[in-house]
């Protein structure tokens, strides 16, 4: 595992997912080389679609800009070694 130390930029989850977030995230950078951000990011949106359900969405990189909307405390925002990672649980919406 890595010994780099995440750094969260923001995050509305609770404490023990955000522990899960990074701990996956540190997971997939042991599995796959850090140019992999596609593979990365898979690893972690499976991760947690088993643990919490389907519908989350991961995305990896060093340079990314996005705006998106999540269901409330499902979203973090966190730095380790190189790459940032988002992490989010999509809002499913009912029809009118």
């Amino acid at each position: 595992m890595l010994e780099g130390k995440a750094l969260i930029q923001d995050t509305d989850m609770p404490g023990k997912m955000q522990i899960q977030a990074m701990d996956a995230a540190s997971k997939a950078l042991d599995l796959y080389d850090v140019f992999d951000c596609k593979s990365i990011a898979a690893h972690i949106k499976k991760d947690f679609d088993n643990r919490y359900g389907s519908g989350w969405q991961c995305v990896v990189g060093s340079n990314f800009g996005c705006f998106f909307t999540h269901s409330k405390g499902s979203f973090i925002y966190f730095k380790l070694e190189t790459l940032n990672f988002l992490i989010f649980k999509g809002v499913t919406s009912s029809a009118p």
